[in-house]
C-alpha cells in the first residue's frame, strides 16, 4: 500500500481533480482486476481504448484514475489525474510501485532478429557459474534466481516486468538478463527500466507484419539503444551492418564483437563439429558445446558482456566451456540408426541459412541433409516462399509442413512456400501438412550419416490451430521415432 502523492513523484500530470493523500492497494491497467482501493490506469491500446471502462472500475471501487481524457462525470469519491500519455505514465508508476527494481538490478538487455533466447540464457547461466544470483526474462521461460515460471511475452507488459524484476530483487538476484523485442520497443515496455547493458546480436527480415518495413524495424531495435543511460555498455556485432547504426545515438560507452575483423571482442572458430566447437577469443582458445557460426557469434557476444560486467576474464573462459545450449537452438539428437535429427527454432530465411550452412560446413558432402520446414500463419507471409527457397538450395531433401497456421489454412500456407521452390527442387520437395507425418518421414529417409533438420518450433510444445494450442513438441516426435528403431 502506498500514498497516491508518493505515486505521482513519478510522474508529471496536467491536472489532477480530487485527493493525494489517499492509500493506493495497487496499481492495475485491467479493468477486469479493479477493486477497492486501486489505481486504474486507463490505456488507449492498438484493439482497445480502456477508457471506455472507467466508470466500470470506479463502480468496482478504484480510488485514484490515470487517463488522457477525462471523463464526463467525475465522482467525488475517486481522484482523476490527467497525463499527456498513459503508456508513459503506466510505466513509471510502475517503477514506483515496486520500488524501482532495475535501479537494484545489473540488467542487461538482448536485442535484434536472431539469438536473443541464446545469449540472454547464456548471460544467465554464466552468472549463475560465477557464483551469482541472476533472473532471467526471455521467450522460452523467465526464472527469478531458480525458480522457473512460464512466459507469455518476449518482453512483458510495465506491470509484469517491472512485478518480475521485483520478485529478483526480494530473491536477491544481483543481475537479470532480457530479451527486448521490437514490439516492446514500440509499444514502449521497456520505457522507465534501467539498464546496465545493451546487446544487439544482428536484423535480418522478420515482423513485417507489425512493422510494414525494414527501416520501421530497424527504427524500432535502436530505440532500445537510445534510451541507454550514460554509464552503462553498448555491446553491438560489427559483422551486422546495422551494428553501427545502433550506436549512433547512444549515451552508453560503446564496445563490439566480430569473427571477421579487428573488434574489443574478437572471435575466431579454430574446428566446428555437430557437437561442438573449437573458439578462439581475444587470442585464448576454448572447447565450447556449441555448433555454427551463429552460436560462434552468440557465445562472443556473451564472453564481452561478462567481461563488461566486471567478471574474471581468465574465470570467464573456464566457465564457457560448461554452458550449454538452450532447448530447441540446434538441440542435436543422435538416432539408433546412425544418422542425427537437429531441432531448431529456426524460423526467419536468415536463421534458417546459418543453420543449414553450419550443417553443411560440419558434414560436407559425405550425409544428405533432410530439411523439415513451415511457416506460421498470421504473421510475415512474404517470407515463406524465401524460407522454402533457402531450405531447398541447402538441403538435398525437403518436407514442407505445417507450423502454428493459427487461423489461417496450413495447406494454403503451404502452397505460399512451394512458390519458392527452384524448379531443380520440386523433385525432391515433400509436402506433408501434418507435422507428426512430416518428421516421421524425414527419419525414414534418413541413412547412416544423414542428418534431419526439423526447424521452425524450437522449445515450443504446442501447434496453434484456428485459436487453439495442443500439445505439440518436435523433440518429443523424434524420440518416439528413435524409440520405434530400437524394435
Amino acid at each position: 500500500m502506498k500514498k497516491l502523492s508518493q505515486l505521482l513523484t513519478s510522474i508529471k500530470p496536467l491536472q489532477v481533480v480530487g485527493d493525494t493523500d489517499i492509500d493506493i492497494t495497487d496499481v492495475i491497467n485491467d479493468s477486469r482486476k479493479a477493486q477497492e482501493g486501486v489505481l486504474f490506469v486507463a490505456v488507449k491500446g492498438v484493439a482497445v481504448d480502456s477508457h471506455r471502462f472507467i466508470d466500470a472500475v470506479v463502480a468496482a471501487g478504484a480510488r485514484a484514475v490515470v487517463c488522457e481524457d477525462m471523463p464526463q462525470t467525475l465522482s467525488d469519491a475517486v481522484t482523476y489525474i490527467q497525463v499527456e500519455n498513459s503508456v508513459v505514465a503506466l510505466a513509471h508508476l510502475a517503477d514506483e510501485w515496486f520500488d524501482h527494481p532495475s535501479k537494484t538490478l545489473r540488467l542487461v538487455g538482448v536485442t535484434g532478429t536472431n539469438g536473443k533466447t541464446t545469449t540472454a540464457t547464456l548471460l544467465y547461466e554464466m552468472t549463475r557459474l560465477m557464483g551469482h544470483k541472476a533472473g532471467l526474462l526471455s521467450t522460452v521461460k523467465n526464472i527469478i534466481d531458480t525458480v522457473e515460471q512460464t512466459a507469455v511475452q518476449t518482453t512483458p507488459d510495465h506491470l509484469s516486468l517491472n512485478r518480475l524484476l521485483h520478485e529478483m530483487v526480494q530473491a536477491g538476484c544481483e543481475y537479470a538478463f532480457m530479451e527486448v523485442s521490437s514490439h516492446a520497443c514500440v509499444q514502449r515496455r521497456i520505457e522507465g527500466i534501467n539498464f546496465a547493458g545493451g546487446i544487439f546480436t544482428n536484423l535480418t527480415r522478420d515482423h513485417l507484419d507489425f512493422h510494414k518495413t525494414v527501416d520501421n524495424y530497424i527504427a524500432a531495435k535502436k530505440m532500445f539503444f537510445d534510451q541507454l543511460p550514460a554509464g552503462a555498455f553498448a555491446l553491438v556485432n560489427a559483422d551486422d551492418k546495422v551494428g553501427e547504426v545502433m550506436l549512433q545515438n547512444t549515451r552508453a560507452n560503446k564496445y563490439r564483437y566480430s569473427l571477421r575483423s579487428m573488434a574489443d571482442f574478437k572471435g575466431r572458430i579454430v574446428e566446428s563439429r555437430l557437437d561442438g566447437t573449437s573458439l578462439e577469443l581475444n587470442g585464448n582458445q576454448v572447447e565450447v558445446l556449441f555448433t555454427g557460426r551463429f552460436n560462434a557469434y552468440n557465445l562472443l557476444s556473451v564472453y564481452g558482456a561478462s567481461l563488461l560486467l566486471g567478471f574474471d576474464p581468465e574465470q570467464v573462459l573456464v566457465k564457457m566451456s560448461l554452458l550449454e545450449p538452450v532447448a530447441g537452438r540446434f538441440q542435436t539428437l543422435r538416432s539408433p540408426r546412425g544418422y542425427t535429427a537437429i531441432v531448431d527454432y529456426a524460423h526467419t530465411p536468415d536463421a534458417l541459412v546459418n543453420v543449414l550452412d553450419t550443417i553443411r560446413e560440419v558434414v560436407g558432402k559425405t550425409g544428405n541433409i533432410i530439411t523439415v520446414c513451415g511457416c506460421g500463419g498470421d504473421r510475415d507471409a512474404g517470407k515463406r516462399p524465401i524460407m522454402a527457397h533457402e531450405a531447398a538450395v541447402r538441403s538435398d531433401r525437403i518436407v514442407l509442413t505445417s507450423d502454428n497456421p493459427r487461423s489461417e489454412d496450413p495447406d494454403a500456407i503451404l502452397r505460399e512456400m512451394e512458390t519458392g521452390l527452384p524448379e531443380d527442387a520440386v523433385s525432391r520437395t515433400l509436402t506433408i501438412t501434418d507435422r507428426r507425418q512430416a518428421i516421421r518421414t524425414a527419419c525414414q529417409l534418413a541413412q547412416q550419416g544423414d542428418v534431419v533438420l526439423i526447424a521452425g518450433k524450437g522449445h515450443e510444445d504446442y501447434q496453434e490451430i484456428q485459436g487453439v494450442k495442443h500439445h505439440f513438441d518436435d523433440r518429443e516426435q523424434v524420440l518416439e521415432v528413435f524409440a520405434g528403431e530400437t524394435h
